[in-house]
């Protein structure tokens, strides 16, 4: 049954899971931007970011801020390290890129399958009670994570756009030969960058971890649906990438609400072929 207090709670619910498939998607972008291959360890990268949520909060009993600050910093530094130790072999070679990333990844869920087992486990809950917003009811936690994500996606445009290393990093990805020109030292930025990317992703599972359930494949869903925002926003468009992440989470919500799931699914990939058939470059991307 349709009200105006369903839909406003389907729209916001819709707008927060946006929000963390846009972290997602801006680290899927840096990473195919700078390295030319499509990171099919970002899925676990995602999942490391869960696990590391769960037993920082269940086991440590740490604020979740801090778990959630851990999560991206621990990702950043693994991640960098992988790809000055793996992945700097591979750089401009795309299918052994991908090749490599989808090894890393199998590594990744076979380590934490032998450590937590394949059953889904719960995080403890970061936040009780409930927010009303508008009419729309929604758990603290859920509304926490929301806006901790926002306030990430703001940190990450300030230092994009306005710091040196930033703005660096975006010369590289853009044209790394005209950035060398420029006196750029381009070898620094590949680890950085990767390390950013895969950042993002564990700080989107550590933030989506109280809301979920937390198990070796958790990430292979929000891939999919990250992969679409960059594929749907135009590839390497960060603002098509916002519109694109807020479509899909706040479709997602309402479809989910009103529409059975495999339903609800089945159209979301109606929506998304229609589009590319119509533009296929995505919303804000530049024909080649």
């Amino acid at each position: 049954m349709f009200s105006e207090t369903i839909v406003i709670q389907a729209i916001v619910n819709g707008i927060v899971i946006g929000s963390l498939y846009l972290l997602m998607a801006i680290g899927f972008t840096v990473v195919f931007g700078l390295m030319r291959i499509v990171n099919f360890s970002h899925a676990e990268f995602y999942m490391l970011g869960a696990f590391l949520c769960f037993v920082g909060i269940a086991y440590f009993k740490l604020p979740f801020v801090v778990v959630a600050v851990a999560a991206f910093l621990l990702a950043l530094v693994f991640g960098s390290l992988t790809e000055l130790s793996i992945l700097k072999r591979m750089r401009g070679d795309e299918l052994s890129g991908m090749i490599t990333t989808i090894g890393i990844g199998m590594i990744l869920q076979s380590v934490a399958l032998i450590i937590f087992g394949p059953d889904p486990l719960a995080v403890p809950s970061v936040a009780k009670g409930i927010v009303r917003i508008g009419g729309a009811v929604l758990p603290k936690a859920r509304v926490y994570a929301g806006l901790f994500s926002l306030l990430v996606l703001l940190t990450m445009y300030v230092f994009f756009h306005h710091t040196r290393y930033g703005r660096a990093l975006r010369a590289v990805v853009q044209d790394r030969e005209a950035a060398q020109i420029q006196g750029i030292n381009t070898g620094i930025y590949y680890p950085l960058g990767f390390g950013i990317g895969v950042g993002l992703a564990a700080l989107a599972g550590a933030l989506m971890a109280p809301i979920f359930s937390v198990y070796p494949t958790v990430g292979f869903g929000p891939m999919v649906k990250s992969f679409i925002v960059v594929i749907v926003g135009g590839l390497g468009s960060i603002p098509g990438a916002a519109i694109a992440a807020m479509i899909l989470g706040i479709s997602e919500s309402l479809s989910g609400t009103f529409m059975k799931s495999s339903y609800a699914e089945m159209s979301l990939f109606v929506f998304v072929i229609g589009l590319l058939v119509l533009r296929p470059q995505g919303l804000f991307g530049e024909k080649s």
